[in-house]
This record gives structure tokens, sequence and C-alpha cells, in this order.
């Protein structure tokens, strides 16, 4: 019997969790990737519960956890050092069912692409959709060299997506937010320090160790669009940062300039009239890109892949269903998660003296006296669970994933009973 084809635009964390969920629902899965590589520098990716629960579904849960950093107590700090509120690890596994773990993005992408099948992975490909389809027609994919024709397509092609702007050309799409970020890896420090993020005046540094001692270190400023340092981003991000507190400086002398990702932070938080149209699919940063000051994005992603994944069976029986009961699971999450984190944005641009002032007396008052109260920012988000027999009975271990409660390998060596 011949295997529905779908076409996955986008090789990022999304589009390939995307393509392994449908590859274990006995789809042929093409992926087309523009880039030369799926190994990006300076990016590292937090991964809540819930990202960890839909991976379960695929099967990567274990090995996710296995290759992160459990990412332990930490907090929000002044650019002086001084701590502001104070973050316990344990309350948060004990609210939400398991850890916040951190690893490379290249990792993540590694394993993702492990579980897909020889040839199915085209990088250096550019991809537009030609044609969404009908009911009747094929989607059509066109490449620099061929024209693919799918049942389904998924549009995994980030922020400034072409199949978005095809499928909903009325949409005024994404707008920016006011703030550049970049982000960095660097090389094992000489001492050791908490995991922490640093709020100032229309400034942000965030420091996360990773498992092989590496550091996961970003940025982000209030500033125009478009922008680039005169010289280079590490002197400019010295200009920014520099006189913060350790490990900041550090941090800065260790990276080189060319290892400095930049890029402008945009979301859209006037949503979209559906995540389909036609056999076309929209997924992550096309469908409801967001700021990162949740670190959301990347999860809901993979959040919309096991969950499209659960909708659409092998052979596709009833498309239209399985795409209409995809944008009426995702559309009213997403949204509610653009939502909050951009009101977690507007608290960083604040620029004013006084403005800074008065929100971190409020978040020291806050965490004084009710500890932890920042995790309620989470409830509703990191405790989500996918959909109960994603796959079905007899597909392999991962079909039982969303049923099971796997034992999780603490840092000290013993395990934890997690309902992830």
């Amino acid at each position: 019997m011949r295997h529905a084809r779908a076409v996955v635009i986008g090789g990022g964390i999304g589009g390939l969790t995307a393509a392994a969920a449908l590859h274990r629902r006995d789809w042929s899965v093409t992926v087309l990737e523009r880039a030369t590589t799926l190994e990006p520098v300076g990016a590292g990716i937090g991964l809540a519960p819930n990202a960890q629960r839909a991976l379960e579904t695929i099967g990567l849960g274990d090995d996710v956890r296995a290759l992160a950093a459990w990412q332990g107590d930490g907090g929000l700090r002044t650019p002086t050092g001084r701590w502001l509120s104070r973050t316990d690890s344990a309350v948060m596994t004990e609210r939400f069912g398991g850890p916040m773990v951190l690893l490379h993005r290249a990792t993540l992408a590694g394993l993702l692409a492990s579980r897909l099948p020889a040839g199915c992975l085209r990088t250096g490909s550019a991809a537009e959709l030609a044609d969404p389809g009908t009911p009747s027609r094929p989607a059509l994919v066109s490449t620099d060299d061929d024209v693919l024709e799918a049942e389904l397509v998924i549009a995994a092609d980030g922020v400034h997506s072409g199949a978005r702007r095809t499928l909903f050309p009325r949409h005024p799409g994404p707008e920016y937010t006011g703030l550049t970020a970049w982000r960095m890896v660097i090389p094992p420090p000489e001492s050791a320090f908490a995991p922490h993020e640093t709020w100032g005046r229309g400034r942000l540094w965030g420091t996360q160790p990773m498992k092989d001692g590496r550091i996961y270190a970003y940025g982000a400023a209030v500033a125009p669009p478009g922008g680039r340092a005169p010289d280079d981003e590490r002197a400019e991000l010295v200009r920014l940062f520099g006189d913060w507190h350790r490990p900041v400086p550090e941090i800065l002398a260790a990276v080189a300039p060319q290892d400095i990702l930049r890029h402008d932070i945009w979301h859209m938080t006037r949503p979209l009239p559906a995540y389909h149209r036609g056999r076309v699919a929209l997924l992550g940063d096309a469908a409801h890109p967001m700021a990162p000051t949740m670190g959301q994005g990347g999860n809901q992603a993979i959040e919309d892949a096991v969950v499209l994944a659960h909708h659409l069976g092998p052979g596709s029986a009833d498309l239209s269903a399985g795409l209409t009961a995809y944008t009426a699971d995702r559309l009213p999450r997403t949204m509610d998660v653009v939502r909050r984190s951009d009101r977690a944005a507007r608290m960083i641009t604040l620029t004013g003296a006084a403005a800074v002032a008065l929100r971190n007396t409020a978040i020291t008052t806050v965490g004084r006296l009710r500890p932890n109260l920042v995790l309620r920012a989470f409830d509703g988000v990191a405790d989500w669970r996918p959909p109960r027999a994603t796959y079905p009975s007899g597909s392999g271990a991962g079909a039982q994933a969303a049923e099971a409660q796997p034992r999780h390998a603490r840092p000290d060596g013993g395990t934890d009973q997690e309902a992830l």
C-alpha cells in the first residue's frame, strides 16, 4: 500500500519533530531545509516539561534528558548582581511533573534527524509553497530543481513564513517587539555559578550552564530593527553589558565575535484565522511567532508537531477533519502563550528609571511574600500533556509513551518516577 506523502518546509526543531512524528504514523515524509547544515552555532534550547512530554510520544524523552543539563536553582538579578528573586528547581519539578532541561539545538536536531529514514532530509534545498491543494488536488511545493506533490504540506518555515503569506495574504503578519537578541555558547569557565537571568533598563542577560560544562548565554536590548554593530557584535555586547555582574564580563571575554548570533525578535499577537488551509498546516513560528521571554517558542513548536500527527492517522482518510481539529487544539493554546510572552517582554523593554525601579521592587516584594510565585506564570503551560493514544496500538514503544510514567535519572544518580 502506498504511504501518504507529506512534505515539510523547514528543518528546524518543529519541522523535524513533525517529520519524525508523521513517519511513526506511516507517512512518507520529505523535509526540505534551506540551510546546508542542521548545526547552528551559539544556540541552546530549554525544554520545559510540556515539550519533554511531547517528545516522549516519539520515543525521545529519555534520550533528551540523558544529554541535557537539568537546570538547578537560580533566579532573577539586577546588573549589580543583587538577587531580585530566587527559583527552586525542586519546586518546579514537583509543580509541573518534571525538570527544566537545557541542551544545544544541534544536539536536539541530531536526535530528531536520527529518527528519520535515510534520504528524507534534504539540506541546501530552498522550497516554496506553489499550491496549497484542495480535497481533490494535491498540494505542490517547488524547489530549485523540482516540484513535489503531496497529500500534506507542513509549513515550518519560520517567523517570516512565505507559506503563511500565501495562505493568508491579508493578515498583517508579525510585528517587531522592540528587542534585538544575541546568543552564544562558550567553553567551560574556570568557576561555577548559579543559572540566572538579569534585567536592566531595556536590557536582559541570561547565563545557563550546559551538561558538558559549556555555557549558553543570551542577551537582549531595546534597539531599532535591522541594526548591526559598527565594529563587531562582541564589542557591541561589551558596550551594553560589560560592566554588569560576574560572570557576564568573563563570558564576553571568552566568546569570539563570529560565534555570536544576532537577530531581531518578532511576534504575532493578532491570531491567524486558522493554522491550516487546503492541504497545508502551519507550525511553530510560521503559525505563532512569540517573544522568547517564557522560553516557549521551540516548546510550542514541538507540541504543534505531535498534536498534528495525532490528528492525521495513517493514510489520512479525512485530512480536512484532522487539520480542523489541529487548529481547534492549537490556536487558542498557542495564542495564550504568545500573549503571556508579550506581557513579559513589555516588562523587559522598560527603560525609564522610575518604571524599572517600580518593576524591581514589585518582583522583590512578591518573591519575599510568596516564594516561587513566579512559577504560577507557567501554570497551564508547563503542565500540558499530549493527547492520549497518539499512535495506534502495536506501533512500538512510542505508542504507549503518553500513557507511560518513565523513570528519569537524576543528576545524583538516582531516579524519579515522573509522569513526563
